[in-house]
């Protein structure tokens, strides 16, 4: 690592330290700019994951999708191209050294305006890459990043300077060794444009059964291209992509209070109480009923 982006990363850590003052997520004056503080290893996180950048400047953190593990530290940043359900764990992180990173949301149309107003190539239709990815940040892209953080002490700039300043880390990233799985979702008709429409239509009908010729109806495409995209985009299957989405839900509605697990099955899609316990075991490791103990009993261990 360069002098440069030594200096840069401990710049960047101290706006968010001077941001964030509490673990946890913290939301902005710029609302698709979030910084993350943890002073503890976390447990696992099931969520859906935005469309975003997230650069880490101190701890490290793992994230699944499906079957793959991202591993990132220090000057690394992921990028999720579309909405895709992950699981993340802070695992690096103390009171003297928290983890500390940065989260910028951004959308279709950012991305499509950066490439409308530079000269870079938009590549083929047919390429299909995976919608997360894992990279080093540059000087360029991190004195973007800084400039962008440093307008939350400057709030009457944000409303020019923060639009510009996230153009410009989109540049870079589509400019970088894996842009292309950003390309590929502006290109309008391309198989990563249909997938995405799929991805959608899951996301928003995830409590009910389809088959499969309704997802090939809306990606205009065989059964056989419409697994074989779906993988190499997100590293699931369609099905799997639902259940992944089902049980995190399942999770969130646990956690929130509710003590009826025949109930949340239902409420999620599963017909079957008892395939719903099993597959919640293998994603979660615990069974609903004791994961919902669990997290009773250290909540009550906190209040202490």
């Amino acid at each position: 690592m360069s002098e440069k982006i030594n200096q840069q990363q401990h710049e960047l850590a101290k706006i968010i330290e001077q941001n964030s003052s509490q673990d946890g997520v913290h939301s902005t004056s710029i609302p698709s700019l979030f910084l993350i503080r943890e002073s503890i290893v976390t447990e696992p996180i099931s969520r859906v994951n935005e469309p975003s950048f997230c650069i880490i400047v101190q701890g490290e953190k793992e994230v699944l999708l499906g079957e793959e593990r991202y591993f990132y530290g220090p000057g690394n940043y992921i990028v999720a191209s579309v909405d895709l359900p992950v699981t993340g764990r802070v695992m690096k992180a103390s009171l003297d050294e928290p983890y500390l990173a940065l989260k910028l949301e951004f959308t279709l149309n950012q991305i499509l305006e950066v490439l409308s107003e530079s000269e870079i190539p938009i590549g083929s239709r047919k390429n299909t890459k995976r919608a997360m990815f894992l990279c080093n940040a540059d000087e360029f892209l991190f004195d973007a990043v800084i400039r962008l953080a440093k307008l939350l002490n400057s709030p009457k700039d944000i409303p020019v300077l923060a639009h510009l300043y996230t153009k410009e880390i989109l540049y870079w990233i589509i400019q970088g060794t894996n842009g292309e799985s950003l390309k590929q979702m502006a290109v309008e008709g391309s198989n990563a444009d249909r997938i995405r429409d799929v991805i959608q239509h899951i996301i928003n009908n995830y409590d009910r059964s389809f088959k499969i010729e309704e997802l090939t109806s809306i990606a205009n495409t065989s059964t056989a291209s419409l697994h074989r995209h779906f993988k190499e985009i997100t590293a699931m299957s369609p099905i799997q992509f639902q259940k992944q989405l089902r049980l995190q839900e399942a999770k969130s509605m646990l956690l929130t209070g509710s003590n009826d697990i025949a109930d949340i099955a239902f409420r999620v899609g599963y017909e079957s109480q008892s395939q719903f316990s099993r597959e919640y075991s293998r994603m979660f490791g615990l069974a609903p009923r004791d994961d919902m103990k669990r997290f009773k009993s250290n909540g009550k261990m906190v209040a202490k």
